[in-house]
């Protein structure tokens, strides 16, 4: 390989658009530099990870990946919306309850549990199970409180009965359904409902802030110069990725124009918004992306993932079957982790989930931080596997430097 390898991402611009989590970008920065350290450790590469930088159009940090004889300089700019998490989450318990269960009738409503089960059944039960789950502990709260009444006790002992219903609801039933994230969840759906009608003034404002702020940064990344700009979206985030750049292709497609541009969904979840009828908005907005000729779409899925639409034709099924679709890489947990960790997370859903963000244990076909900041173009991950790994290139280049210590965000 030569020194002037095109093959090589020597600068890079990430806009990173992480998944419902009540992480800022302090929190996404320490998730990515532990995550780093592991690849290091993995790939061989030295991979440094800069400060929080909060004067740029979002936060955002750098990271230097140096190999045998080349360097790549990458910016990752995160799109976190905590903000939007909390607006959901903090409020008192009953209305987190009322306005969970509204979101799911109202995915019901506008066909989204029918489209889940038909397109990933899996999907459809992670849909059920919160809503399921606090329903049996309203159930049990309320036999609790009638309790005195089966048995055959006068009914003043409802004075005593119906208040231990509550605390046992309140403080043991709730706390308890919450290891599984319950009430987050209610609060995810609530956001996705909102995502795809686009009817809460404080979702939307913080969307056209988003769409702006990504604008500022590509257009930097064209006053610049770069070799990639790479769009990384996480679960929820993918809807929100493909809200934003959807918007900029219509309002401003010249932004797009001349450069190579990569659309990475992982674990995505837009048909978690799109089927629902209100999205017209989202589902037009899936059509220009697919639609536009200098953006490569890659969706990376996991057969041990339930919470996204494995295998289902996103592109099609958002209305546009004369589209390219995506291409999907498909992963093996098991082949990214030791058996002792996969055998620890396996089971919980929630974190099998966040493994695409995570650090690797082992050499895959797929690792977050070699894609987002090493020296190889994202879009050669579609046609990676583990017959076919990801090579780390080595240039001949007298007078290299040593390779620089891995550096790690404080």
């Amino acid at each position: 390989m030569t020194d002037g390898d095109a093959s090589i991402v020597r600068k890079r611009i990430v806009l990173h658009f992480p998944g419902f989590e009540p992480l800022d970008a302090h929190a996404h920065l320490a998730r990515f530099a532990r995550a780093a350290v592991q690849s290091t450790h993995v790939w061989g590469l030295y991979f440094h990870v800069g400060p929080l930088l909060e004067t740029t159009e979002v936060p955002a940090f750098d990271v230097t990946a140096t190999g045998q004889g080349h360097h790549t300089e990458s910016r990752v700019h995160i799109f976190d919306h905590h903000r939007l998490v909390a607006l959901l989450t903090d409020k008192p318990l009953h209305r987190r309850l009322i306005a969970g269960y509204a979101s799911a009738l109202q995915v019901v409503r506008h066909g989204g549990l029918t489209g889940y089960f038909r397109h990933a059944w899996r999907f459809g039960l992670f849909f059920l199970f919160p809503f399921l789950l606090v329903a049996l502990a309203v159930l049990a709260s309320i036999g609790a409180a009638v309790a005195p009444l089966l048995l055959g006790l006068p009914g003043w002992n409802l004075l005593w009965s119906a208040p231990a219903a509550v605390a046992l609801f309140r403080f043991v039933l709730i706390p308890q359904a919450e290891r599984f994230h319950t009430l987050h969840l209610f609060a995810d759906w609530e956001l996705a409902v909102a995502m795809a009608s686009l009817d809460r003034p404080e979702v939307d404002l913080w969307l056209e802030t988003a769409i702006e702020a990504a604008r500022k940064v590509l257009v930097t990344a064209r006053d610049t110069g770069c070799d990639e700009v790479l769009v990384t979206s996480h679960s929820m985030g993918s809807t929100i990725a493909a809200h934003v750049i959807g918007a900029l292709l219509e309002r401003e497609p010249e932004l797009m124009r001349g450069r190579r541009i990569v659309f990475v969904t992982l674990g995505g979840a837009i048909l978690q918004c799109a089927l629902l009828r209100p999205a017209t908005i989202l589902r037009a907005r899936v059509g220009r992306l697919a639609h536009a000729s200098g953006i490569d779409w890659l969706e990376v899925q996991c057969l041990t993932d339930s919470i996204h639409f494995y295998k289902a034709p996103v592109v099609a099924l958002c209305g546009h079957p004369d589209a390219p679709p995506a291409r999907i890489l498909m992963i093996r947990l098991k082949h990214i982790l030791s058996a002792e960790r996969y055998k620890r997370i396996k089971l919980d859903f929630l974190r099998v989930h966040r493994q695409y963000v995570l650090g690797p244990d082992r050499k895959s076909s797929f690792d977050f931080t070699l894609m987002t900041s090493g020296p190889l173009p994202a879009f050669d991950f579609a046609t990676f596997s583990q017959a076919s790994m990801p090579e780390i290139p080595v240039i001949d280049k007298p007078g290299s430097e040593d390779p620089a210590v891995v550096g790690q965000a404080r």
